[in-house]
């Protein structure tokens, strides 16, 4: 996921971009053209990236959130007001409706 994406002043819009399906078919090519040696590093490869292709779109969402809050140091309970708070001041972008979903992401999702 390469992050939060946003348009305007505020949005309710949360994308998720998703690139492992474009790497896993360029790993797929490699490994057919690939040496003996080379084989088992692309063969991991592709696995990792195939695993991350099934996460689905909420729980990245979740994990962006987790990892937004760890990084303005919040330490709290996730599903709190306080946790909100947080999120919205990481990213002031984000509207109440998007950062309140973000958060039920998060909370459903929870490691």
């Amino acid at each position: 996921m390469s992050g939060f994406m946003g348009w305007g002043k505020k949005t309710d819009t949360v994308l998720v971009v998703r690139e492992a399906d474009t790497i896993a078919a360029g790993l797929r090519d490699a490994l057919a053209e690939a040496a003996p040696d080379e084989r088992p590093g692309l063969e991991r490869a592709l696995a990792l990236t195939e695993a991350a292709a099934k996460v689905p779109d909420a729980a990245r969402r979740a994990e962006w959130v987790r990892g937004r809050l760890a990084e303005a140091g919040f330490t709290g309970d996730i599903a709190s007001i306080a946790a909100l708070k947080a999120l919205r001041q990481a990213e002031p972008k984000l509207s109440l409706l998007a950062a309140v979903q973000l958060q039920k992401d998060a909370v459903a999702h929870s490691a």
